[in-house]
């Protein structure tokens, strides 16, 4: 055998050593060494050129491989052969019907295989394509070299890749090992739609289960049809006049995505678990894949070529985030993330109002949230006269927060800056398809999402105005009864002080503080979304009501409306509560850890500003005290709002595959509105703006009809394949 060194990394040297090889056969490992040499020679690093520049020299190189292929017919065999013959030396199965397709196994199995790789690596089998990709494709920019590359230039190279007739049993190795996966993916399609699991929570996929059977047995009857016909088992490729026609297994699969569609939408009435969104996620990657194979052997070229791109793409981006943890998470929590998001907009604490009657509603429920916050400052407050250890001083803080935030729900009342990530499931809702639409749609969306972002900032304002307007004048009257009652301050001077340079955004950490407990508001909301999911789910309202020792404390009536009451509230009580938890606990926590950690909220803030100016010393008191004292209240409620609802939006945004571009426009829009209607941000509109998702008091709403529509099984299927053959 001879022994090949690559020396020469251009273009036409590169292809006359692929002819060579072909005459002369050479070892796997040379063969990976050659192929690795192609695509180092074509591969264009994006860090050696501009932005505009890089595309133009990525479709350069490419043009020079096309024109060689083509001057040369004695190139488009030889590499046509080259590849697949490195390509048959690899289990087809890691090729054509796992990769980039998880099993549905739980996530926490995945995410603990995954961090046992970063201890100790995997060791990759050697035929497994795999090994392959990461040895070709080893440089963090692949993933972005392959998609500068034009589709028709991958036309263009595919369309000059051929074969002789003496190879074409490799052909029909290929297209054997398509087919045979083609039958393993199709198998685990029907066990995964007959899910026992994903039925007993969907029953309504018992009537269609059938589909997922359906296709099974149409894969099979293409597959041996396809062989008959093509002759492979003969190992040669005979091109029949007509093919087979794939009609009635591709309207198999339609049935079987929009049947994981129709389960989708059901997700906010039945709840969902991370186990289910793996099944429903691998559900729909296999049947995906199934249609590309379908088109890899397809005797239409322009499907063949697009199949062979996005094959090649997406083994490619699998080598390069197989390992990767947070492709785990994004990938398995996409699908959470929007039950998270849409369960935190049902919680009973709706911040958008688009109208009057919802604007008062929500001042008057900020109202009573300023009814009880200062009653919590001032209970914090006297809590510091007693002498606890940290760990019960911590207990004790995030007792009077959580039960008075919990309390607040109980009557009704509202916290402003709370659970923000109802709004941006809102956002989310209204431009979900926006950086897939393009022209008039587009710019329609856009100027709903500022239209409602105006309106997001009005209904936050009036939650604000509403605690601080009642929270500040009755934190001075809890200090002035005191006084009047006990004779002595209701705090020292030097603790007024402190809780007044507390507020400085100047000279105190307040900022990075408010800042953290945005992120704590974030937080709540996503916990919101988990225990709303985890009571429709579990059941949870259901179960309480035949709960043993309930039904024996309580008459059946008691029992159904408290069932009913968690049932529809557990979110918001745990969402609060987890709230109460976390700002009662930082400061100890920081103080343990030496770090300068804690809190700051608006509404508390405010209450502390009443109790510090009330009892200080009246020389004390000057102008600037009062104004910076104000100020950082002011930036203190900013930050809350800007950190929670900008993460907030981000996971909204991230559940729904959302990837948004338009940043500059939404905020000039925004901001012309600013100056032609400034009243707009302050007070009700005149004429309420209609959203298509959204009602006027910040509920989603959710498309129902998927549920209740019913159909003719047969009827569908016939109709499906009487327009797919129109099309042919």
């Amino acid at each position: 055998m001879t022994q090949h060194t690559i020396d020469n990394t251009s273009l036409p040297h590169i292809l006359n050593l692929i002819c060579d090889i072909n005459a002369n056969p050479v070892s796997k490992t040379e063969q990976i060494a050659i192929f690795k040499s192609l695509i180092n020679t074509l591969r264009v690093d994006p860090h050696h050129y501009s932005e505009s520049n890089y595309t133009q020299h990525v479709n350069d190189k490419i043009d020079a491989l096309i024109k060689l292929l083509k001057h040369n017919p004695s190139y488009q065999t030889s590499l046509g052969k080259f590849l697949l013959q490195l390509i048959n030396q690899y289990n087809p199965d890691s090729i054509f019907a796992d990769i980039d397709i998880s099993s549905y196994k739980g996530f926490f199995s995945k995410l603990t295989q995954l961090i046992s790789h970063r201890v100790l690596p995997m060791v990759v089998d050697d035929n497994d394509i795999m090994s392959l990709i990461d040895e070709v494709f080893d440089k963090d920019y692949d993933i972005t070299w392959l998609l500068a590359v034009d589709l028709q230039k991958y036309d263009a190279l595919i369309n000059c890749i051929h074969l002789n007739d003496d190879d074409l049993h490799m052909v029909a190795t290929t297209k054997n090992n398509i087919l045979n996966a083609m039958v393993v993916l199709s198998q685990r399609i029907s066990g995964m739609g007959l899910n026992k699991e994903l039925m007993s929570k969907y029953p309504h996929m018992l009537n269609y289960s059938s589909a997922f059977v359906a296709q099974n047995q149409e894969t099979l009857q293409y597959v041996d049809n396809y062989r008959k016909l093509h002759q492979l088992d003969n190992l040669t490729d005979f091109m029949p006049v007509e093919d087979v026609n794939p009609n009635h297994l591709q309207v198999m699969l339609e049935q079987c995505q929009d049947i994981v569609k129709t389960t989708r939408k059901q997700i906010y009435k039945t709840g969902v678990s991370v186990e289910l969104i793996s099944v429903l996620f691998t559900l729909e990657k296999s049947i995906n894949r199934l249609n590309l194979l379908i088109g890899l052997v397809s005797n239409n070229q322009g499907k063949r070529y697009k199949s062979i791109f996005f094959l090649v793409h997406s083994l490619v981006k699998h080598g390069k985030k197989r390992f990767s943890v947070v492709s785990l998470v994004n990938n398995n929590t996409r699908l959470l993330s929007q039950k998270v998001t849409e369960n935190a907009s049902k919680v009973g604490e709706h911040y958008i109002t688009t109208d009057k009657s919802g604007y008062y509603k929500m001042f008057k429920k900020a109202a009573i949230g300023g009814l009880i916050i200062p009653i919590m400052a001032t209970l914090k407050i006297l809590s510091y006269e007693w002498s606890v250890a940290p760990l019960w001083r911590a207990i004790i803080d995030s007792f009077i927060y959580g039960f008075g935030f919990v309390l607040i729900h109980i009557l009704h009342g509202t916290v402003a800056t709370k659970q923000p990530a109802m709004t941006a499931a809102a956002i989310a809702s209204t431009i979900s398809d926006s950086a897939q639409e393009s022209g008039k749609k587009a710019k329609h969306q856009l100027n709903s999402l500022s239209e409602l972002i105006v309106d997001i900032m009005r209904s936050q304002g009036v939650a604000i105005a509403g605690n601080i307007l009642l929270a500040m004048p009755i934190a001075f009257i809890v200090s002035w009864l005191w006084l009047s009652l006990f004779g002595n301050p209701f705090i020292t001077e030097y603790k007024a002080n402190g809780l007044l340079a507390d507020l400085n955004p100047i000279s105190s950490l307040a900022i990075p503080h408010a800042m953290l407990a945005g992120v704590f508001l974030f937080f709540s909301g996503l916990v919101a979304g988990y225990y709303d999911n985890l009571a429709v789910s579990n059941q949870i309202g259901k179960r309480i009501a035949n709960h043993g020792l309930l039904t024996q404390w309580l008459n059946p009536k008691k029992l159904a409306q408290f069932a009913n009451y968690i049932q529809n509230n557990l979110g918001a009580l745990m969402s609060n509560f987890s709230f109460g938890m976390l700002l009662g606990s930082t400061g100890t926590i920081g103080y343990i850890l030496g770090l300068p950690l804690d809190i700051r909220h608006i509404a508390f803030a405010s209450a502390n500003l009443a109790h510090g100016l009330y009892n200080l010393d009246t020389a004390s008191i000057s102008l600037y005290l009062v104004f910076i004292s104000i100020l950082g209240v002011l930036f203190i409620g900013l930050a809350n709002l800007v950190v929670s609802f900008t993460l907030a939006l981000f996971v909204a945004l991230k559940s729904k595959n959302v990837t948004f571009a338009e940043w500059g426009n939404l905020i000039r829009l925004v901001f012309m509105h600013l100056l032609t209607h400034p009243l707009d941000f302050i007070l009700p509109r005149s004429k309420p703006i209609d959203y298509k998702h959204i009602d006027n008091e910040g509920h989603i709403i959710h498309d129902n009809n998927s549920s209740e529509h019913q159909y003719n099984y047969q009827d569908n299927i016939i109709r499906s394949i009487n327009r797919k053959s129109k099309k042919q």
